[in-house]
């Protein structure tokens, strides 16, 4: 490892400390996929998804913490942050516009534990209208079906 010259500190000075994986600390919501318990996309957190898993996953690891993506509504962070409250997890709002990311949210941990899956597969829930078929696609098939 070389030793640290002038022109270092000031290129420190300037553009502050090198940071290790970059484009996975803006992907994870400034920490690290090892170090990250559970994650839930923008879509998930809207629509309130995965908090059953969250939970357990704070019960398990009292020494999380939460980070939620600042770019999602207040509205649909807040259920988080009492279930993050309720197990006296530290939570915190992460707004950063120079990047962007599908995550709204991450618990993580301090450490690398390194987890094989870290997102949670959550089933759709198909609407079925009157004909039986899915959604609005269905009721038009049902209008244009071929007659007999």
């Amino acid at each position: 490892m070389k030793k640290p010259n002038m022109e270092d500190y000031l290129q420190e000075g300037i553009y502050g400390s090198r940071e290790t994986k970059p484009g996975e600390r803006k992907k994870f919501l400034g920490t690290l996929r090892e170090r990250a318990l559970l994650t839930l996309t923008k879509g998930q957190v809207m629509q309130e998804l995965g908090n059953e898993e969250l939970a357990e996953n704070m019960k398990q690891y009292p020494e999380a913490k939460l980070l939620l993506n600042g770019n999602v509504s207040y509205r649909f962070l807040s259920p988080y942050m009492d279930i993050a409250d309720k197990y006296n997890i530290h939570h915190t709002t992460i707004s950063n516009q120079e990047s962007e990311t599908d995550l709204g949210a991450v618990l993580t941990l301090d450490y690398a534990i390194e987890k094989e899956t870290v997102t949670i597969e959550v089933e759709e829930k198909e609407k079925k209208d009157s004909t039986g078929e899915n959604g609005m696609k269905g009721f038009f098939k049902s209008l244009f079906k071929p007659s007999e």
